[in-house]
């Protein structure tokens, strides 16, 4: 399975993931999901979960080369 927005291979965790009020898969790595993640409930596999699934978030500031302590 692959991120149908950016298109990345998701993991087991990652494509487990369903919406709680359609059942259906969300299909979002946990970069491009952590946009929309206060905005939808889910049903996770925590058991699925590894490390890696955490660190592309925390690391995505630097992989964009963004600045978010800076005012635009």
């Amino acid at each position: 399975m692959r991120c149908l927005s950016c298109d990345k291979n998701l993991t087991d965790f990652e494509a487990t993931r369903r919406s709680v009020s359609t059942d259906e898969f969300i299909d979002l790595c946990n970069m491009c999901f952590s946009s929309i993640s206060d905005d939808l409930q889910t049903i996770e596999r925590a058991d699925l979960a590894h490390e890696d699934d955490y660190s592309d978030e925390n690391d995505s500031q630097f992989d964009l080369g963004l600045d978010f302590d800076r005012d635009y």
